[in-house]
């Protein structure tokens, strides 16, 4: 058997990088220690669908094996023949593959985009808007006294989040952990991280922006007639900001529950303003929840390579961004779409019915390791490694520190990574398109 340490989960954004992983002589997994049961299944591969093993494309509703040449053959024609194709997915694979898609798509004039567009899209436009008062979650493990969580929910979506970063490790400057930190949620119902929070506050449905309206005022010294903000006593919101004031080190955490409520990136503006505010009195900082464990990367290498973060059109041989005309529900709901490339990512199976509707009618190239709803309304299916596993890259954790995936097994024979794919993808187009110009 074989221990490889210090390997990076590839699950979350959190990106925990303390897994060890046991390795038998037949190149399986038959433990993996410190990560979570998420983490678990995900490097296990456990519970993930059936693995796809040789290029498949359809032919009369039936899937039949080909070669790689075949499929690449097959897939660059279909992207060549498209006259408004676009790119969507990444959350879950690394750089490498991002910035060789941004290629590929500028190489045949695609849209490309990815999770933000259904998911933290607003925080991303809020943070274009106000800026973002930022730190690394190494910071908040050795300095933060005061930790919030806003609309979020770590101990179900990232389970090793708080005891990692942010509540429980002994930091640095703070060697008790969680008896020198006052953690506190603010949700619209009890989660399970609200049940460790010192505080509590539950605050109406579509109430988020109201609520941090009135935070914001208070901090900065108006008095407020009304007795309740959004179901909150107002005795209880002088006292959130007493201790957000009297903080040392504060760190704010969001998620979905705060960017795609009612007011959407008006509510993250509102966020960072406050923790703008509070930077006045005190150090504040703020960060949002990423889902995917590098949904933070895809973002980083389309805004150094186009100079923007989401929903691009490089149609015109030039990027243009503009959310909801480019992303990736606007664009097939209107049915503008003729083609289109998936990447680590099912929005089959988590897209309204009209966008479905949509995937069905025309020919999708899909790069995945596991069988998903998107793979079936396929018409190329490539099977790749799972990035972080059995291939290595590098992926960003969701305060946009860059770590490097390590391979810890072989993955299945002869099968590639999705650069690898993506690479030859591209260079068969470059090759068609040379001789149709002969």
């Amino acid at each position: 058997m074989k221990k490889i340490t210090d390997v990076v989960c590839p699950f979350c954004g959190s990106l925990c990088d303390d897994i060890e992983v046991i390795i038998d002589d037949n190149n399986e997994i038959i433990e993996v220690k410190n990560a979570c049961q998420l983490g678990v299944a995900k490097i296990q591969g456990i519970k993930e669908g059936k693995r796809i093993l040789k290029p498949l494309i359809k032919k009369k509703d039936c899937f039949i094996e080909v070669s790689y040449g075949e499929a690449i053959n097959r897939a660059a024609k279909i992207l060549l023949a498209a006259d408004y194709p676009i790119f969507y997915g990444f959350g879950s694979t690394e750089a490498d593959a991002h910035r060789e898609s941004i290629k590929l798509a500028e190489e045949i004039g695609a849209i490309w985009d990815h999770c933000p567009s259904v998911c933290h899209g607003p925080s991303v436009i809020g943070i274009q808007e106000i800026g973002l008062a930022g730190c690394t979650l190494g910071e908040v493990r050795n300095r933060s006294d005061v930790i919030i969580y806003v609309g979020c929910n770590p101990m179900e979506a990232h389970p090793r989040h708080m005891s990692r970063y942010t509540t429980f490790p002994r930091g640095y400057f703070r060697e008790k952990g969680f008896q020198e930190r006052t953690v506190i949620v603010i949700d619209i119902r009890m989660t399970e991280t609200a049940k460790l929070a010192n505080h509590f506050i539950q605050i109406e449905p579509g109430g988020d922006f109201e609520f941090i309206s009135a935070v914001r005022a208070i901090v900065r010294g108006r008095k407020l007639k009304e007795e309740e903000v959004s179901g909150v006593p107002i005795e209880k919101i002088h006292e959130l900001v007493d201790i957000m004031k009297n903080a040392k080190h504060g760190a704010l955490f969001f998620g979905l529950g705060l960017a795609t409520t009612k007011g959407k990136h008006r509510n993250v503006d509102a966020a960072l303003s406050l923790v703008r505010d509070l930077n006045e009195y005190t150090k504040f900082y703020i960060m949002p929840l990423r889902g995917h464990y590098n949904v933070t990367g895809a973002q980083n290498v389309l805004t150094w390579s186009t100079g923007y973060p989401f929903a691009v059109s490089l149609t015109r041989g030039f990027p243009q961004y503009n959310p909801g005309e480019f992303s990736l529900t606007g664009v097939l709901s209107r049915g503008e779409a003729d083609a289109a490339m998936i990447v680590a990512s099912d929005p089959v199976g988590n897209s309204p019915k009209r966008v479905m509707q949509q995937f069905a009618k025309i020919p999708m190239i899909v790069l995945d390791p596991y069988e998903t709803p998107t793979t079936r309304l396929a018409e190329v299916i490539f099977p790749v490694t799972v990035s972080g596993v059995e291939s290595e890259g590098t992926a960003y954790r969701m305060d946009t520190v860059p770590l490097r995936l390590r391979k810890v097994k072989d993955g299945p024979k002869n099968v590639l990574t999705d650069f690898e794919v993506i690479e030859k993808i591209t260079k068969q187009v470059q090759k068609l398109k040379k001789e149709r110009k002969k």
